[in-house]
């Protein structure tokens, strides 16, 4: 047993390393003026499109329970007729409403101003582990699974949307990024109803073969000769099975009581690992039939181009209404990136960037034509 909890606590702090958030700091005067030019070069870049003003209105997820969750509606001022919309879904570990990485960049509130601006209202809300991360730990904790982490909020989020007289009920999306994108589709199947889904960088492999991919990039350019040798042995013994593979059996056949009382890292017990094992992707996506959009940038550190996106391909290759988007040179956020090393994709993160310009506009024009 102690084999596998060192195995997940390692591999829990690789795939959260990104969740560096903190919204009680002010941005920087040059920050906001970094963020108006931006916005002035995307009106220049796409002048011939409508622009409409954005308004930001405060809103409630969850009103009136014990896990109250503040947020934003951004709206297109004098939109006529009713709008589509869209719910945004964070990656992994505590993000606020804007999913902010290292204070500078903020790819949700880029994806909320542009689609507002092109008629596309946008709900987003800081995650149930950033508001309530102590409370969370303390109360749920070792019971604690992806429903409660993130999918409940998402459908009382995408509750809000479908009751707002304003919005078309039936053009109404989901956005998940990385871990929201994984968990877009049981999302639509537990309650969503989404007239499509958009998935951001996600991965259709569970969490923890994606977490163990990571694991060995980390070690391949950090270790060599013999050390690395030694490392990549313990993963992989060269038996039939990998121990990847004999943590995800012994996973899957524990008792909940069992799994509840293993510790997997970051305030989790190996129970959410045994819920996500039982409910992939995959079973989900092979039964929605509205339209995706699946979308990665072709230098992404965290998922990868030719597991992840390639996956998406196998599953979903032969539908007519799925639309695959990868771009060159773009990151897990969809923002310019040069390195080439996973460990400095953080360095570069922390350079003030936005999401690129030419990925925005393909989502608004997906979601109008869908």
């Amino acid at each position: 047993m102690r084999k596998i909890i060192i195995f997940i606590i390692i591999e829990t702090l690789l795939f959260a390393m990104t969740a560096c958030n903190n919204n009680t700091i002010n941005i920087p005067a040059e920050e906001q003026q970094f963020q108006n030019e931006h916005h002035e070069q995307q009106n220049e870049e796409h002048k011939e499109k409508q622009v409409y003003e954005i308004i930001n209105e405060n809103i409630i997820i969850g009103e009136g329970t014990e896990w109250e969750l503040p947020g934003l509606l951004t709206v297109p001022k004098n939109a006529e007729g009713k709008i589509p919309a869209v719910v945004l879904v964070h990656g992994s570990g505590p993000q606020d409403m804007d999913e902010t990485i290292f204070i500078n960049n903020k790819p949700f509130r880029d994806i909320a101003n542009y689609l507002s601006s092109q008629g596309i209202a946008v709900i987003r809300y800081d995650k149930r582990t950033f508001k309530h991360s102590l409370k969370f730990v303390r109360e749920i904790g070792k019971n604690a699974t992806v429903y409660e982490e993130t999918i409940e909020d998402a459908i009382l989020a995408t509750e809000i949307l479908k009751s707002d007289p304003r919005i078309d009920k039936n053009k109404v999306f989901i956005l998940g990024h990385s871990l929201g994108g994984m968990l877009a589709p049981r999302i639509h199947a537990m309650g969503g109803d989404f007239a499509g889904l958009i998935l951001f960088a996600g991965t259709p492999r569970s969490l923890l073969e994606v977490m163990h991919d990571q694991q060995i990039l980390y070690y391949t350019e950090t270790m060599e000769g013999e050390e690395l040798e030694k490392i990549l042995t313990l993963i992989n013994d060269g038996t039939t099975k990998t121990q990847l593979e004999e943590q995800t059996a012994l996973i899957i056949n524990m008792s909940d009581e069992e799994a509840k009382a293993v510790d997997g890292g970051s305030g989790v017990s190996c129970y959410y690992y045994k819920d996500l094992l039982l409910n992939p992707a995959e079973i989900f996506i092979k039964d929605i039939t509205v339209p995706f959009l699946v979308m990665q940038g072709n230098n992404d550190w965290q998922v990868f181009t030719d597991k992840d996106f390639a996956m998406y391909k196998k599953l979903l290759g032969d539908r007519s209404n799925v639309t695959f988007k990868l771009y060159e040179g773009l990151n897990h956020f969809f923002m310019p990136s040069t390195v080439t090393k996973s460990i400095d994709i953080n360095d570069e993160y922390k350079i003030a960037n936005h999401i690129d310009s030419q990925v925005l506009t393909d989502i608004a024009d997906w979601i109008n034509a869908n």
